[in-house]
């Protein structure tokens, strides 16, 4: 039986390869710009080099297959603030639909940035790893692997988390507006700060175990007396309802509606 004979990959360092990022890896990249469509979900043409945006120029801009810019900014080093901060600005400048950053060391900080960017309606981020590899005594070849990108499980993330911040600011103006008012008829929600929760409540001030909340869903609202009188508490709990109950004609009356008990879980 004939061995298969397998080759060993051996890393090479970049600066062998490209010792100089502006000078060798980025024109180098531009005369093959194909290599990044084999790892990205969009197609590459006409890469430009140092393109100027506003008074910043972009390692390259190329164009997607519906003539949109698209950033490149190339790091041969570990991925950092102020490249992250060119990519953000080129990409407005340009009003650019996509942003590639290449580096050779992503930091975990820098993929969730990239991921959470991508969330966001600002445009399509990735971030790429760059390296060099031969085989034996081979020349070397650049190998390139996609940390993230967009995906539509992040886009519908984003939604979401925009639909829940704007439920969120939407409750705390309520609850800003409902706890004004209530001022002008009672104290017992005066220390009570708005949030963005679907609820409110605080202590009734008449008994220990009692609170008064209040209580916003999608299409219905409650004014609830919470009875919790502690732990091991049952029997006094229950004897403590059924007394409101024997008061139940008095209290809706003073109320002004009906009451019902609410539904145990």
């Amino acid at each position: 039986m004939t061995e298969t004979k397998i080759g060993k990959i051996e890393r090479v360092p970049l600066r062998e390869v490209w010792k100089k990022e502006a000078r060798d890896f980025t024109p180098w990249l531009e005369n093959n710009i194909d290599i990044l469509n084999e790892v990205l979900d969009i197609t590459l043409s006409n890469p430009e080099r140092e393109k100027d945006a506003g008074k910043f120029t972009v390692d390259l801009v190329a164009e997607d297959k519906e003539g949109n810019p698209v950033v490149i900014e190339n790091q041969l080093a570990k991925s950092d603030h102020e490249h992250l901060g060119k990519l953000m600005t080129y990409l407005t400048s340009l009003e650019a639909k996509s942003a590639i950053w290449i580096v050779s060391n992503p930091r975990p900080e820098h993929i969730s940035a990239i991921a959470k960017l991508n969330e966001s309606d600002l445009g399509s981020f990735y971030l790429l790893k760059i390296e060099a590899i031969r085989i034996d005594d081979s020349k070397p070849a650049p190998l390139i692997t996609l940390i993230v990108g967009p995906s539509e499980e992040g886009r519908e993330a984003g939604k979401t988390k925009k639909q829940f911040s704007e439920r969120h600011s939407i409750r705390k103006r309520f609850w800003t507006h409902l706890l004004e008012y209530e001022k002008t008829k009672t104290k017992l929600h005066a220390n009570i700060s708005p949030s963005p929760w679907n609820w409110i409540g605080t202590s009734a001030g008449l008994l220990s175990g009692l609170e008064l909340s209040y209580e916003v869903r999608r299409y219905s609202l409650d004014v609830e007396l919470y009875i919790d009188k502690g732990k091991d508490k049952d029997e006094e709990n229950l004897a403590f309802f059924e007394r409101l109950e024997k008061a139940k004609e008095k209290i809706e009356t003073a109320f002004g509606g009906k009451l019902v008990p609410f539904p145990k879980s």
